[in-house]
């Protein structure tokens, strides 16, 4: 059964490649991790911030594209790790139907923060487990 997470934490470093988010869990008291590139923790970051940019960003413009194509964006889902690699998928709702749409873990929050509301953001409970047992 999956875990909702929010967000609760960015940290941005200027002198490492990696920055670092904190999931927290919505019904509990266990985080979670993830190490990300610089250009998914700034966009993150502009959202919480509510920073407003002149144009569309990457992760704006494909929030347009899926509702353009008359989509709808459900919610991220973090689905599995392989070795320190996790992965996973951005939940798209077409015609009724949700479509599971492969994706970075960086990459979906930064849309899921994108989307307004947010969308949910959940961990399958055996990648939480692992991540939070090591």
């Amino acid at each position: 059964m999956p875990v909702e997470l929010k967000l609760s934490r960015i940290i941005i470093s200027d002198i490492n490649d990696h920055q670092v988010i904190y999931l927290k869990e919505v019904d509990g008291e266990r985080t979670f991790p993830i190490l990300i590139g610089i250009f998914e923790a700034s966009s993150i970051e502009r959202r919480v911030k509510d920073f407003k940019a002149p144009r569309p960003l990457t992760h704006d413009l494909l929030c347009s594209v899926v509702d353009a194509l008359g989509g709808e964006l459900d919610s991220v889902l973090i689905s599995e790790v392989q070795g320190h690699t996790y992965f996973a998928r951005l939940r798209v709702k077409v015609d009724g139907q949700v479509i599971d749409v492969d994706s970075r873990p960086s990459d979906a929050i930064a849309v899921a923060v994108t989307c307004d509301p947010p969308l949910p953001i959940f961990i399958e409970e055996e990648v939480l487990a692992e991540a939070v047992d090591g």
